[in-house]
């Protein structure tokens, strides 16, 4: 490891942060100062699981913890990096860039985890580009040692920027083994109190190997943590992320949000830099809303019908704003049989896309992960999607028990469902 790029990622790191998951992380000061800008500080504000906490009440890290966290973890994989032959691409100053990216990776983020996801918003990882370029950000970036331009660029990937190191850092960031990854799955098991998320991320760390244009490689003594940490993943869509519950309360506030909107009483610049506090505020408005305060006071939606992907068609209401238009329909099919519901008391819920990445490459069998010995092949992982995917109707608690014993109700699902084909 060249003298300059280990003196990059090993000395003046004095500054202490106490983390339940990593125990003592270490910082400069000036990158220490970054955790305590307005900026960093409304992380401290948003719940890195949104709606989690109403199922696992555990589930109360922020996003500011996860982000120091991805920083500790992106740290000691640059180091190992660096030991094994990265050192000959890397500078200082890229190798600070990438670190101040991982601490503020998710500066632009929005509240209630993925509550906003599906809006026509600007991503947050161009929120959190812009951030860093704006001041007082910009030059508490430059104090670190990076460039702020860089920075902007390893998270937001739309950026153009033309240093040599920015695809291998971008790889680094986002990827199949990437720290963020590491430390969330990690994370959030650690907080909900299940053993899906935990992860070996000290072999794993050990055994990654450079590669200037895929970032990380890996060779096949680490095909079962990769397995490890995609089935992890499933697991924690299936029994945590993606929990009824959980979507039941994302739902609520998403018909909230889209309510409001085409109301008229909110725009989407309003969204950007809020905290959960703020967002319930914004939506609650002088008025309160229905939804937010039953979010707000734990009482979320039943679950009337769960209907798996495969057997409805979607492709017409993937669209949050089209499905809003069906659940009006819907709500005035059941008016007919004899439920007298309104549309907002019944929400459909798709899940957002999710993907699995499998595109490591395996140096000692000279082919991607999904193509080697591993047992995940593209197949595999695709059932895996799968099996996740189900279309599920949400309703007012006061209408559970009708709903259960109306026998017609999945004809009527499947028939709205079909309408938006």
């Amino acid at each position: 490891m060249g003298k300059s790029i280990e003196a990059s990622l090993t000395e003046d790191y004095t500054h202490p942060v106490r983390d339940v998951l990593w125990g003592h992380i270490y910082m400069t000061e000036e990158q220490a100062e970054l955790t305590v800008c307005a900026p960093f500080i409304r992380l401290c504000r948003i719940f890195q699981l949104g709606p989690v906490y109403l199922t696992y009440p555990g589930a109360t890290h922020t996003r500011a913890s996860h982000s120091i966290g991805v920083y500790h973890l992106g740290r000691r994989l640059l180091l190992n990096l660096a030991e094994r032959g990265a050192s000959g691409w890397l500078t200082p100053e890229g190798v600070k860039s990438f670190l101040a990216a991982c601490l503020l990776h998710d500066m632009g983020h929005f509240p209630y985890t993925h509550s906003l996801k599906e809006l026509s918003l600007k991503s947050h990882e161009k929120l959190t580009g812009e951030i860093i370029l704006k001041e007082p950000v910009k030059s508490l970036v430059g104090n670190t040692g990076a460039d702020p331009r860089l920075t902007a660029a390893i998270i937001d990937n739309k950026m153009p920027n033309s240093e040599p190191e920015l695809l291998f850092y971008r790889k680094l960031l986002s990827g199949a083994l990437d720290p963020d990854k590491l430390d969330y799955l990690n994370r959030d098991a650690r907080y909900c109190g299940v053993p899906y998320g935990s992860q070996d991320v000290d072999f794993v760390l050990s055994k990654i190997l450079p590669n200037k244009e895929r970032g990380a490689d890996i060779d096949s003594r680490l095909i079962p943590n990769v397995e490890a940490l995609l089935f992890s993943k499933y697991m924690m869509y299936r029994t945590v992320y993606w929990h009824h519950q959980v979507r039941a309360a994302t739902a609520m506030v998403k018909k909230a949000l889209i309510n409001g909107l085409e109301d008229g009483q909110i725009t989407g610049e309003d969204l950007y830099n809020l905290d959960d506090t703020g967002l319930f505020s914004l939506l609650g408005g002088k008025n309160g809303n229905p939804l937010i305060e039953s979010v707000k006071e734990g009482k979320i939606f039943s679950t009337a019908a769960e209907i798996p992907v495969n057997q409805v068609e979607i492709s017409g209401i993937k669209d949050i704003k089209a499905r809003s238009r069906l659940e009006e329909q819907l709500a005035a099919e059941l008016c007919k049989a004899g439920i007298k519901l309104t549309k907002n008391e019944l929400i459909i819920d798709i899940p957002e896309p999710v993907s699995f990445e499998t595109g490591l490459f395996v140096l000692d069998e000279d082919r991607i992960f999904s193509e080697s010995s591993s047992a995940f092949k593209t197949e595999t992982v695709n059932s895996f999607i799968k099996t996740l995917y189900t279309v599920r109707i949400f309703c007012d608690q006061k209408f559970k028990q009708k709903l259960k014993t109306f026998s017609d109700l999945y004809s009527i699902v499947s028939k709205v469902a079909n309408w938006g084909a």
